[in-house]
């Protein structure tokens, strides 16, 4: 498989019945990748969740990857948004408390595509379109390479999101925004972490 899902998007579609087809074709991939491994599913698995033909699914996307990058992408897109200006702003905190609530808020996607059956490739994605869009990050320490501080604090924050989703409804965003900025992102950012209970 092609590990760049960005490279395998397809084209959003107007019409309005293939709209619905498309929808009912990633909807039926986000259940099914709670279900078992990506590598595992097929077309025909997708098609008959979907309700849709099997010939339907080729006039929409060439391959099962094609289709779980029109599912992961736009997700991933809006959590790096979220991400990257976390680990480069001092004062960070509200954007951590941002960060979660747009993953709680989208918490049946992200609990599909972190903790589902594709969960390896859309990290995978998520740090590889992070390392290329933060091509000049730096880090506050010396000793530190910046490729290898941008690679730890994308992977610990989807590390620690994933936990969390795996968890279930026992943390709040609110919660789990202080554990990642205790843990991760205040000792990226030279901040002082507030450790007191809240």
């Amino acid at each position: 498989m092609d590990k760049n899902l960005s490279a395998l998007k397809q084209e959003a579609p107007t019409d309005a019945r293939q709209v619905r087809s498309r929808k009912s074709l990633n909807s039926a991939l986000l259940s099914l990748l709670l279900e078992k491994p990506f590598d595992e599913l097929t077309i025909r698995e997708i098609t008959a969740r979907a309700g849709t033909g099997y010939a339907t699914f080729f006039r929409h996307f060439p391959t099962k990857e094609a289709l779980l990058s029109d599912l992961a992408m736009e997700a991933i897109d809006g959590l790096l948004l979220r991400t990257l200006p976390v680990l480069t702003t001092k004062d960070s905190l509200p954007l951590t408390h941002e960060l979660c609530g747009f993953v709680n808020l989208h918490r049946s996607v992200w609990t599909a595509l972190l903790t589902g059956g594709a969960s390896s490739i859309v990290r995978a994605e998520f740090v590889r379109q992070g390392r290329t869009r933060m091509a000049g990050f730096t880090t506050p320490f010396d000793w530190l390479p910046a490729e290898l501080g941008l690679v730890h604090g994308i992977s610990a924050t989807i590390g620690v999101l994933t936990w969390w989703l795996k968890s279930g409804s026992q943390y709040t965003a609110d919660q789990v925004a202080m554990l990642l900025h205790r843990m991760v992102i205040a000792p990226m950012t030279q901040e002082t972490p507030d450790f007191r209970a809240n």
